[in-house]
Formats: C-alpha cells, sequence, structure tokens
C-alpha cells in the first residue's frame, strides 16, 4: 500500500512539473489561432492557457503541496536523511526530468489529454489560488502578445516551407514573400527607365512601318509625347489601331488623354493603391524636377510580389508567332 502511494504521489508531482512546463512552453496567440481554425486540442488547451496566472498557481501550489506530501510520507518510513535522498532522487528523475523532457515535445496532445484532470485541479484549488491569480492579474496586467515583424514571418514561411509536413510549397513561399516585402521597395527600383522605353511623338504619322515597329515592341500601351520625351501627354493603346486606315491620322489623334504621373520615390505599396484607384495600368515615372525616368506598370508590382513574369496578351502574341 506504502508503495502504491509512493508511485502516485511522485506520478501526480511528473504530471503537475510537466504540465506547467508543457502549458507555458505553447504560445498563447498560436493556440488562439489553431482553436479558432478548428484544432479540437488546441480548443482544449486554450480553454485552459486563457487564464495564465491561475492555471500556474494551480499547478505549482499542487506540485508543492504532493512534492510536500511524498517527503514526509517516506519520512515517517525510513530515516529523515534517507528519506531525503530517496524522496529527492525521486522527485528530480521521475517528477522533473523525465516528464518535462516528454511535455516539452507533446505539450499540445498532452495537454488536451489531461485537459479534464487540469479544470479539476483548478476547481479544488480555486479558494487558494483565485486571490493570488487575481493580485498577478492586477500588478503584471495581460500577457504581451507576440507581435511577428515582416522580416521574421519571412523565416517563419522559409522554415515552414522546408518541413515534410508543411502544406507550404515553393511557389506560396515566393508569393508570401514577395507580398510581405514588395511595400519597402521603390518605383525606382523596379521601373523601366527612359532609356529603355519606347514612345513617339503625338504629331508621328502612323504609316505601315510605324504600326510594325509598335506591334514589335510586344508592348500593349505606348506612351506619346509632345515635343520632348519629358513632356507626355497620353497613351496609344495598340488595340485601338485596328481598323484604323493606315498613314492618315497622327498618334497624338488616337492616343487616349490619361497619362498619370508617378514620383520614382514612392513606394510599391502606395503606387499599387493609386493603380487601383485610377483604375490604370501604366504610369509614367518622374523625378523631383521634374523629368520622365522610366514608365512602371502594374504588372511588375505584380511581378515583384509573386517573383516571376508575367506575360499580357502581346507577349503570348510574339511567342505564338515566333
Amino acid at each position: 500500500m506504502s508503495f502504491v502511494l509512493i508511485i502516485f504521489l511522485v506520478a501526480l508531482s511528473g504530471i503537475f512539473s510537466g504540465l506547467t512546463l508543457g502549458f507555458f512552453s505553447l504560445n498563447k496567440d498560436d493556440l488562439k489561432r489553431k482553436a479558432e481554425l478548428g484544432d479540437k486540442q488546441a480548443q482544449k488547451v486554450y480553454a485552459i492557457r486563457e487564464n495564465g496566472n491561475l492555471l500556474l498557481c494551480t499547478l505549482l501550489i499542487g506540485n508543492v503541496a504532493v512534492n510536500s506530501t511524498l517527503s514526509i510520507f517516506l519520512g515517517s518510513l525510513t530515516s529523515g536523511f534517507a528519506a531525503g535522498l530517496i524522496a529527492t532522487a525521486l522527485i528530480v528523475i521521475f517528477g522533473e526530468i523525465v516528464p518535462q523532457a516528454s511535455f516539452s515535445r507533446h505539450a499540445l496532445v498532452l495537454g488536451a489529454k489531461l485537459s479534464g484532470l487540469v479544470k479539476l485541479f483548478i476547481i479544488i484549488l480555486l479558494p487558494i489560488c483565485w486571490p493570488i491569480a487575481w493580485t498577478l492579474n492586477k500588478m503584471l496586467g495581460e500577457e504581451i502578445p507576440t507581435v511577428y515583424s515582416r522580416k521574421e514571418i519571412i523565416k517563419l514561411v522559409e522554415h515552414q516551407e522546408d518541413l515534410f509536413q508543411s502544406e507550404i510549397d515553393a511557389d506560396e513561399e515566393k508569393i508570401v514573400k514577395g507580398a510581405l516585402s514588395f511595400s519597402n521597395r521603390k518605383v525606382k527600383d523596379v521601373m523601366t527607365p527612359k532609356e529603355k522605353m519606347y514612345c513617339i511623338s503625338s504629331t508621328q504619322k502612323l504609316t505601315q512601318d510605324i504600326v510594325k515597329k509598335i506591334y514589335a515592341t510586344g508592348h500593349s500601351r505606348i506612351p506619346i509625347y509632345d515635343k520632348s520625351p519629358n513632356k507626355i501627354i497620353g497613351m496609344l493603346y495598340v488595340k485601338d489601331l485596328v481598323g484604323q486606315a493606315v498613314g492618315r491620322k497622327n498618334a497624338g489623334q488616337i492616343a487616349r488623354q490619361n497619362a498619370f504621373l508617378v514620383n520614382e520615390d514612392r513606394s510599391l505599396d502606395d503606387v499599387l493603391n493609386a493603380f487601383k484607384a485610377k483604375r490604370n495600368h501604366l504610369f509614367i515615372v518622374t523625378n523631383s524636377k521634374p523629368e520622365v525616368t522610366g514608365i512602371i506598370t502594374i504588372e511588375d508590382i505584380l511581378e515583384e510580389i509573386i517573383g516571376g513574369e508575367i506575360v499580357d496578351e502581346f507577349d503570348e502574341l510574339k511567342i505564338h508567332k515566333a
């Protein structure tokens, strides 16, 4: 009978010790997120972990009570020194090391399985623990939530993608990383520079050779300037050339007067919002003087997000013809 009681007390000590480490090694915000996503184990554990100070008091007071009872009981069976030595060995090995090693690896699973037992301990020790927990809540306040920086989230996604069990694939990782990092980049980092722009004068006659050159660029929109490339006045939509009498009109007569300007130092997320607000796909990029320094399209920004090239309908046409 005495041996059974010793085993029971050591096991109970191990449960208290393991649960203390296990429950508080689980991030409260992570548990809440998993619980909201329908994880049954997380729901059971979060219901207990939510009131951290009450849980902590319950587990610690329960552990101290069990360990003290074990020492007193062993003392009644043998000499004081022997009882202390045996109690210390049992508590350290089977009441601390072994259970904490187990709970640290399987905290969520074991915590969920023992959640009913923990609730029972909370009810039993509530008259003692609730005043202490209430005092701690008033003195220390709520637990500080976990806030991740962009770089930390990117690292987390990279780590998750590398795991065999992960649901995240390489393409999803690339998109998430692009979405989180593109706002730190500026227009001038991704724009097509002025030297690579293809634009034509508003007075340029749309001869057969000019139309062929326009189609050959593969662009769906061509900037139109007045006198100087630094004075963009509109956009020629290549699709508007269909059905036009070649050579009878100049570019300015067909161009749409919707050339929007954007400063090269604006952030990409700001410009993406501007694209959505203006319902336009191409902006003329200028510097502070202001001089035209290039063009940026919504495709340029989306390519930064997805980490790959987007082929529009004209690019596709060129590929099929090649």
